[in-house]
């Protein structure tokens, strides 16, 4: 098992103060909540599937906290953490949530929504704390998402899920073919591939890990609505993006460039490659020591 300190591959280099200026700003990034939303429908979808009865839940990078809500919903009778490491965001997310109902007066003194400012690959919880992991389109923004995924695995108990989507490589690919008229700088994030995922989520220690992918299409009637949404998405907080300002004759190459992309309707396709993976803690076969664990079972009876 690789621990979060140890040595960990550079998906991009990402700079994440830069991240949580860029999310600091509740009411620029709104307007692109109706993708997360589409994407948490889906999420809790599947979520429906797998028989739980967590204790402890984490959203991590809750955002506004809008799963937070729901997530209180599925499990009224355990902790959600909503975690997030841009403070405008939490306390967004702080004057969305409803008092706790009464029903959550009766369980656990733990049971209701409590929400942490931290970085959700530096989690502030103890080993074995989280039987959830939730993360809906925000594992992208963290440069090293295999000691993301050692994080979370660290923190889940014995058992424990962890949920996630993020973007995949495919994600304003039609945005990066209109910015190479402007320059070879790099506009946009270079989104994970999902095999890449899988296989981290292997060597850290998940086991049976299930990705699947799809590709949501969304249109637009012109170049200047289709970047208003994709500013709104977070932006880019790559060390290596351009500096400066854009000239203006050089601005219009870009939007010339997306306009030339109009489809036979005379839209404007932004796509969205979405990565979907969960997977489970499993019980440890070594000891602290190094001992090998052996379990026994009983014997089931013969029928008669």
């Amino acid at each position: 098992m690789v621990s979060p300190q140890a040595s960990s591959t550079l998906s991009a280099p990402i700079d994440l103060m830069r991240v949580r200026q860029l999310f600091d700003d509740p009411a620029r990034i709104a307007q692109s909540d109706f993708l997360r939303r589409e994407i948490a429908s889906r999420m809790f979808d599947r979520l429906a599937l797998v028989k739980t009865a967590p204790r402890q839940v984490l959203d991590a990078g809750c955002g506004a906290g809008a799963d937070i809500a729901e997530l209180q919903k599925r499990y009224p009778a355990a902790q959600v953490l909503g975690l997030d490491s841009a403070p405008a965001m939490l306390a967004r997310a702080g004057g969305a949530q409803a008092p706790r109902s009464f029903l959550s007066r009766l369980l656990p003194a733990k049971a209701g929504i409590d929400l942490v400012c931290g970085d959700f690959g530096q989690l502030p919880f103890g080993q074995n704390a989280l039987d959830l992991v939730w993360s809906n389109l925000a594992l992208h923004w963290h440069p090293q998402p295999d000691r993301v995924f050692a994080e979370w695995r660290r923190a889940l108990r014995v058992d424990g899920l962890l949920m996630f989507s993020t973007f995949g490589p495919d994600t304003f690919r039609e945005l990066r073919a209109a910015f190479a008229a402007l320059d070879a700088a790099p506009h946009t994030l270079p989104f994970v591939d999902m095999h890449d995922f899988g296989d981290q989520l292997v060597e850290v220690g998940f086991t049976t890990p299930v990705m699947d992918m799809e590709t949501i299409t969304v249109t637009y009637d012109t170049p200047q609505a289709m970047l208003a949404d994709v500013r709104a998405f977070g932006g880019n907080p790559l060390d290596s993006r351009r500096r400066g300002l854009v000239g203006r004759g050089a601005w219009r190459r870009v939007l010339d460039a997306l306009a030339a992309q109009r489809r036979a309707d005379g839209k404007l396709a932004l796509t969205f490659e979405i990565i979907y993976g969960h997977a489970f803690r499993p019980a440890p076969k070594v000891t602290a020591a190094g001992e090998a664990i052996v379990r026994f079972q009983p014997r089931t009876p013969p029928k008669a």
